[in-house]
């Protein structure tokens, strides 16, 4: 009876401490705050947007200037505007500037993009290789509007065999193309045996019919030339699934999320068309290639 009596003694402790009453809180301020970032601006702010990923912060200053910073207060450059803009918004990442002019009362959107530096140790070059112009192409195999800019391209270096080269990076859409990732680490796999624009060429000419076949990817590389017993454990090795990994990576850094995106020497390619891709390399020629003076001017 005694050992009875113990043991429901014990079981009624945890049942006496859950029943204590808590300890009272101060209930007069229930926010908690603390500083993640602080900068000085260069002129009186009026108004501010902030992406949705929070990478970026748009400040429109009473200077007719809207000026952009990481999060962290790392400048990335400025958009001059018009007086009297006094109000300011932005798309979701930042690809589109909103305007509003109490002056004149106009609103305005603007197009907004980033020069970008891309990593392109190991990317698969194709033009001369020390040319002064760099078209970077984020891709997708199984993509159709990547295969439909392959002859853009393919024009292009015909026309600037010595000032224009094409660097390739792997963007596989994997929720939409299912495909696109194995053919990714196919073409990886290829270029350890140096055939990866062969490679390259054999995939973008496939059909959509084409890629339903399971066996789309090995068919490819057999016709592209490939020793098959190394394509097949390349192709499956972590080493090359590390390699499109980064690539992906340097895609997300580059804020690109679509196939194709293009940069000529950093700088994001709105248009794909042959022709204003050519505007965008006789400009970046223009910076890295001043036009000669004319004869008998002098030096300064």
């Amino acid at each position: 009876m005694l050992k009875i009596l113990l043991c429901c003694s014990l079981l009624l402790v945890p049942m006496q401490l859950q029943a204590a009453p808590s300890v009272a809180q101060d209930s007069s301020n229930a926010v908690n705050s603390t500083v993640k970032a602080s900068w000085a601006l260069p002129a009186k702010p009026l108004d501010f947007a902030q992406s949705l990923d929070n990478k970026k912060v748009f400040i429109l200053t009473d200077d007719a200037t809207v000026h952009v910073f990481t999060a962290e207060g790392q400048k990335l450059g400025t958009v001059p505007v018009d007086a009297g803009v006094n109000s300011i918004d932005i798309a979701p990442r930042g690809e589109m500037l909103y305007l509003l002019n109490d002056r004149d009362n106009s609103y305005t959107a603007m197009d907004v993009s980033f020069n970008q530096q891309i990593d392109l140790t190991g990317a698969p070059i194709r033009g001369k290789q020390d040319a002064p112009v760099t078209i970077v192409e984020f891709s997708d195999f199984q993509c159709p509007f990547c295969s439909k800019i392959m002859p853009v391209l393919e024009k292009i270096l015909n026309a600037h065999p010595d000032t224009v080269r094409v660097a390739f990076k792997h963007l596989p859409l994997n929720r939409i193309h299912p495909q696109a990732e194995p053919a990714a680490r196919a073409t990886i796999a290829a270029q350890k045996q140096g055939k990866f624009w062969e490679l390259h060429d054999a995939l973008f000419s496939l059909s959509e019919t084409d890629w339903a076949r399971p066996d789309v990817i090995e068919t490819a590389a057999k016709q592209a030339g490939l020793e098959m017993a190394r394509f097949v454990s390349d192709w499956n090795s972590e080493e090359t699934r590390m390699k499109l990994a980064k690539d992906i990576m340097d895609a997300q850094n580059a804020d690109v999320s679509a196939t194709p995106s293009l940069f000529v020497n950093g700088k994001p390619v709105q248009d794909r068309s042959q022709e204003a891709i050519e505007r965008m390399i006789a400009e970046a020629l223009a910076v890295i290639q001043p036009a000669a003076k004319p004869a008998g001017q002098a030096q300064q």
